[in-house]
């Protein structure tokens, strides 16, 4: 797994998995919506500073089948906030999530000397729980009943990871 810069070409790829309500209900709380060109492109330019965003790509392929960032950072504290998606659903179930992951949280706390990764999940994201526990997440909380998809209430948890816990 490569994490990397963006390139021009991936825009119409982006704009399609934000169309994609299997994708994006995993990673919004929000109704989905798609996006237009000019949104995508205004999301990739202007990249807050406390915002390192990364293309994930095959290594070999160089074809885009996801995204992963660490945002939120509070640089006194060394804490921040890690998200991923393998957003191109034939590659789900191939352990590309977990490599990616790996990756970025080597990156978070080699590179960027964090302390404390956190992410929120829904309940119903199974996949993505199970995920974040392999890699030493704990589950620390709970936001219950907090979103509600087709007439039914769903909690979403919180988890963390700190530095001490990761092996790397």
């Amino acid at each position: 797994m490569i994490l990397g810069a963006f390139l021009e070409d991936d825009i119409q790829k982006i704009i399609q998995w934000r169309a994609d309500e299997k994708i994006m209900r995993n990673l919004d709380a929000l109704p989905v919506k798609p996006k237009q060109e000019t949104e995508i492109k205004k999301w990739l330019d202007e990249c807050p500073q406390d915002t390192f965003r990364f293309s994930l790509r095959l290594k070999g392929a160089n074809e885009l089948i996801g995204f992963a960032e660490l945002n939120g950072i509070l640089w006194p504290h060394r804490t921040g906030w890690i998200t991923i998606a393998i957003a191109d659903k034939t590659e789900w179930g191939k352990g590309y999530g977990k490599d990616a992951m790996q990756c970025l949280i080597r990156y978070a706390f080699m590179e960027l000397n964090l302390y404390r990764l956190q992410l929120t999940v829904f309940s119903y994201n199974t996949r993505a729980k199970t995920l974040y526990e392999s890699l030493g997440f704990k589950k620390e909380g709970c936001y219950r009943e907090f979103l509600e998809r087709d007439g039914k209430r769903h909690d979403m948890y919180l988890y963390g990871l700190l530095r001490k816990e990761w092996k790397e």
